[in-house]
């Protein structure tokens, strides 16, 4: 009888505590699923790990999703927009950026996907500039000049990242802090670039910087689209509120005369599509990477619009730089692979980095991007998007 109770006593703490257990797990998994709810839906943003760089440290994905049927995918690493899914004219929704489907993509060499270039976007002649009587060197990473910031630019280091989202907003702000000498450029420069997804759909870049040194800066973002989805670019229509572009020599360094753009295959005063004149433009490869000076004012003005015919997607983009590069995937020859096994083949994509002109700190009669100590930088793009 003492055998029997003993057993009967030790089964029911057994029961007991596969209830508990089961009681826990129906908690848990209660949570998860609410979790899973809240993250999925429209007007969130949520974080995941997204890879480790060869020095261990961790570049984390944030995935953000406006009530209007948009996704951007954001990376730390770099400021790397590497996902924007749009809806067409149906409803059918395509990734338009150039990218990579993971981390590895990115810390192999890459024509600067979906990033934020910086200290300086686009070239400084021979890698050189004076200021005040000092004169600096930096890194050298496109032939003789400096490229987009330099050899480890903005575009390879991870940014402190923190999301954040309002009643018709979401998004990421990142922040970088750039020290005295890095990649040759003067002064510790603090800055900040946050992205914004709004629910009337457009991605808004604010970019702000300060530093203790006078330097040079020019930041930009160097997504590449592809409004079709896959596909080359030729048939997109293309207008540029721009009457004049920035002339360059063989190595693409301006040469300072600013030429009327009327009668020249650079003319996108009126849409066009952009093979219309692509093998008129003669460069080598071929294609534009050019440089064009605004007509625009300010922010309100329409700088670019840019429509994919068969989609129906639509991209416009205001700014309150004075100029854009409008560059067209010249470089990109069939050797990488992107996203869903699609191969980047020439003209596979089209940037339109908004930005101060190329070569600025050697050229006294173009707009000063000089930021000086007390003083702050502050610049302001937006891409829209719709369908129709």
């Amino acid at each position: 009888m003492i055998k029997h109770h003993s057993n009967h006593v030790q089964m029911k703490k057994i029961l007991s505590f596969q209830i508990v257990i089961l009681a826990i797990g129906l908690q848990v998994f209660s949570i998860a699923c609410t979790q899973q709810e809240v993250v999925q839906g429209p007007g969130t943003v949520t974080k995941k790990v997204f890879g480790k760089l060869p020095d261990s440290s961790v570049a984390d994905i944030y995935t953000l999703i406006n009530h209007s049927g948009i996704t951007l995918k954001v990376t730390n690493y770099g400021g790397r927009i590497t996902s924007l899914i749009v809806p067409d004219k149906n409803g059918k929704s395509d990734d338009i950026v150039l990218g990579f489907d993971s981390l590895s993509g990115y810390l192999a060499a890459n024509p600067y996907f979906g990033a934020i270039v910086g200290r300086y976007g686009n070239r400084i002649a021979k890698g050189k500039f004076e200021i005040d009587g000092n004169k600096y060197t930096l890194a050298q990473n496109n032939g003789v000049n400096q490229l987009h910031g330099g050899i480890k630019g903005f575009d390879k280091v991870i940014w402190k990242a923190e999301d954040f989202k309002s009643e018709k907003s979401v998004g990421v702000k990142l922040s970088y802090l750039s020290h005295d000498g890095e990649e040759g450029y003067p002064g510790n420069l603090s800055a900040v670039v946050s992205y914004t997804l709004t629910d009337d759909n457009q991605l808004i870049f604010d970019y702000s910087a300060t530093s203790d040194k006078a330097t040079p800066i020019n930041l930009t973002q160097h997504s590449y689209f592809n409004l079709a989805g896959k596909g080359d670019n030729k048939s997109h229509d293309v207008m540029i509120s721009a009457s004049k572009y920035t002339v360059v020599d063989s190595t693409l360094i301006p040469t300072g005369e600013l030429r009327d753009v009327k009668g020249t295959p650079f003319d996108f005063t009126v849409a066009k599509p952009i093979g219309k004149d692509l093998v008129a433009t003669g460069g080598n490869p071929i294609g534009y990477d050019h440089n064009y000076v605004l007509d625009t004012k300010g922010i309100k003005d329409l700088a670019v619009r840019v429509v994919e015919p068969l989609s129906g997607r639509i991209m416009e983009v205001y700014t309150d730089q004075p100029g854009v590069q409008f560059y067209t995937g010249n470089f990109l020859d069939g050797t990488i692979t992107g996203k869903y096994g699609i191969v980047y083949n020439q003209h596979s994509g089209f940037c339109f980095e908004t930005q101060h002109f190329p070569d600025s700190p050697n050229q006294p009669t173009f707009p000063s991007t000089i930021l000086k100590p007390g003083e702050t930088y502050h610049t302001t793009t937006i891409y829209k998007f719709s369908a129709k």
